[in-house]
């Protein structure tokens, strides 16, 4: 007999022929009928295959003449080691269990949950003693229950209460017999909790946190001040992670996922992996699976999926398919599905590139070839892109796939809310500021910015207007870069169009315009939206206007937009924006004798005659045209007046080619 639990007792047994060594677990049961429930709750976990579960080799029922009582018998591996020797040892010597164990096995723990919780089954019985060593790098979960044998109340009041310690890993609703995926994650808590502190706790007042915690959630907080002063190893991801593990309220704690999002994106994890010590599968077998369709592909990396070499294969022979085999477009339930898939392996880079080199695959093709293509819109695969891009936040090829993936998404509108709930934009702001010498990164950044603000309801003022700083300094950098220019100057115009820009910042924003414009002429993208920018900021600063107008280092930007009239003459998009631009200049009457001096009247009088059909241009035209006249004295008038009288001729005869007058409607 090795021990005996809240639930029965434990026999080491030995296999005569082979010697080898088992547990079986005897658990006593009231009737036939409670053994025979148990038994059929149990038998599938027999079929679970994980390195790091230690499945039972056999379950039978047997009766015990001598005290008449039935038991059910669970035959499981012997380890001699387990989690709970390894505490109670370090508890001896008053010991600080080490970084890179903690590490490496706590990995091995969370993947084994998380396969658990994906296949909707629940251990229900974790703790310390049900943690086996299979070695030093290596260890099992072991002792799965079933809810037919953890909610019977008779077992409960025999067995349990021997011992007060049984009881103490439970989270306080499964000592009222209801258990869900996070009663687990409330044992698991406890067990780190374990681990952290043995080396100043003993094991009475570590029982008695335990029990204090199911009814006084503050008595957490000077154990974690204790860890953070005694430099625990990795005290920081526990202390931020624990008191949401060990919520008294099973709806507030995190989900096994988020678990272990938040320890491997901690500074201290961020090395590690999930997937350490895994058995791996011959890469024949995989070579042979992996040779058939899609279908058959995504049947092995369903399989495998705890097997990061499988799911890296089955992806690279995904992407490297023909387009006619792969079967574009996809429809959006296969996405989520090779999504769910890969998503156990966030902290493997070259499966989070590979996966997104298929999503822009799959998806920028779709789009390609049929623009009312539906993009997958499910927050799981948004979630899933954020959490890849912050799980790897060194990884510039990553992050502008991510970005690119998102605009993709985000093409289609109805996703602005989300990604904006999800600090998108001051993530962008973050990324561009950090990475603002890496042009595929800024450039990724700012097509998401322009398909968000597009048509977009923004949430939150606040988190844009530090952005148009971040975008100055991005195009400074690259001043000689027309595709940045291009980008960062869309979305200026954007942002100031839509007031999400300081007083303190128009000065060098159209300044970036103008000089924008300068070096990149031809570029008509860029010259639309570059004046769009000034005529949207010029409407509202007077500065502005002084900005454009007045002579600066001996010439003024007034000839700038004449050279690129000349140059779009025959746009009607350019000439409108141009024409916008000097409406909105010359509202202001101190700027109207340069804009006299400088012949844009002459400009405006051209494009008056030659676009008489467009609504737009006339309006723009006769706004100038009149706040120029009414600037110009009367004495200058009468003079204009005599020359125009001079010009005529004396027999003011009409042509017969003549027209007849068109009319400005």
């Amino acid at each position: 007999e090795l021990s005996r639990g809240a639930l029965g007792v434990n026999l080491m047994v030995e296999e005569t022929e082979t010697d080898t060594k088992y547990v079986i677990k005897q658990v006593e049961c009231i009737d036939e009928h409670h053994a025979n429930e148990a038994l059929e709750e149990l038998r599938p976990l027999l079929k679970l295959q994980h390195p790091n579960i230690s499945v039972y080799h056999e379950m039978f029922i047997m009766w015990n003449n001598e005290i008449s009582s039935l038991f059910l018998c669970l035959v499981m591996e012997y380890s001699q080691g387990t989690f709970q020797k390894v505490i109670e040892n370090k508890r001896m010597e008053k010991g600080v269990i080490g970084s890179e164990w903690m590490q490496t096995m706590l990995s091995q723990v969370l993947d084994a949950i998380e396969y658990l919780h994906q296949l909707n089954i629940i251990h229900r019985n974790l703790k310390p003693s049900n943690i086996a060593l299979v070695n030093n790098v290596h260890c099992k979960l072991q002792d799965l229950s079933s809810q037919a044998l953890m909610t019977h109340k008779a077992k409960w009041n025999i067995r349990a209460e021997e011992d007060p310690c049984q009881k103490s890993w439970m989270a306080p609703e499964a000592l009222k017999f209801s258990f869900t995926h996070k009663a687990d994650i409330w044992s698991l808590g406890c067990i780190i909790l374990d681990l952290a502190t043995c080396s100043f706790l003993n094991d009475v007042e570590a029982m008695y946190l335990r029990k204090a915690l199911h009814h006084q959630p503050g008595s957490l907080k000077p154990i974690l001040k204790t860890m953070k002063d005694r430099h625990i190893p990795n005290a920081e991801t526990f202390c931020s992670l624990l008191p949401f593990m060990l919520h008294i309220n099973p709806g507030d704690r995190l989900a096994i996922k988020d678990v272990i999002h938040i320890i491997y994106t901690s500074t201290s994890f961020r090395n590690s992996c999930i997937a350490l010590n895994r058995q791996a599968v011959p890469m024949f077998i995989t070579d042979l699976l992996l040779e058939g369709n899609v279908a058959n592909i995504l049947e092995v990396m369903q399989s495998f999926s705890i097997h990061p070499e499988v799911q890296l294969k089955a992806i690279n022979r995904l992407l490297t398919m023909p387009e006619e085999e792969l079967g574009l477009p996809w429809p959006t339930e296969l996405v989520e599905e090779v999504v769910a898939t890969v998503r156990q392996h966030e902290c493997l880079l070259d499966i989070l590139l590979c996966t997104c080199s298929l999503l822009l695959r799959v998806l920028g093709q779709a789009l390609a070839h049929d623009l009312e293509t539906k993009t997958p819109r499910d927050s799981s695969i948004i979630s899933f892109l954020l959490s890849a891009m912050q799980s790897q936040p060194d990884s510039e090829q990553l992050i502008t796939m991510v970005y690119n993936l998102l605009t993709i998404i985000s093409s289609q509108g109805l996703v602005s809310r989300e990604l904006q709930e999800a600090g998108l934009f001051q993530l962008a702001r973050e990324h561009l500021d950090q990475f603002h010498n890496d042009r595929h990164i800024c450039l990724a950044v700012l097509s998401l910015l322009w398909s968000l603000l597009v048509d977009a309801v923004i949430m939150n003022k606040d988190s844009l207007e530090q952005i148009p700083a971040t975008i100055i300094r991005v195009l400074v950098t690259h001043e000689e870069d027309v595709e940045l220019a291009e980008a960062g100057c869309a979305v200026l115009w954007l942002l100031s169009l839509l007031g999400y820009m300081k007083e303190n910042q128009f000065e060098e924003v159209v300044a970036l315009f103008l000089r924008s414009i300068r070096l990149h002429p031809d570029r008509v993208l860029l010259v639309n939206n570059a004046c769009r920018g000034l005529a949207s900021l010029a409407k509202v600063s007077e500065l502005v206007a002084f900005q454009v107008a007045v002579l600066e280092e001996g010439s003024s930007s007034l000839y700038l937009l004449q050279e690129i009239y000349q140059f779009y003459k025959d746009d009607p998009e350019v000439v409108e924006n141009l024409c916008m631009l000097l409406a909105h200049l010359a509202s202001y009457t101190e700027i109207l004798p340069e804009l006299e001096s400088s012949g844009i009247k002459a400009l405006v009088q051209e494009v008056q005659g030659r676009f008489t059909s467009s609504l737009d241009l006339v309006s723009y035209s006769e706004v100038v045209l009149r706040a120029l006249e009414a600037a110009t004295p009367s004495s200058s008038k009468e003079q204009q007046q005599l020359e125009l009288a001079a010009e005529e001729p004396e027999d003011p005869k009409v042509s017969p080619l003549q027209e007849e007058p068109v009319s400005k409607t």
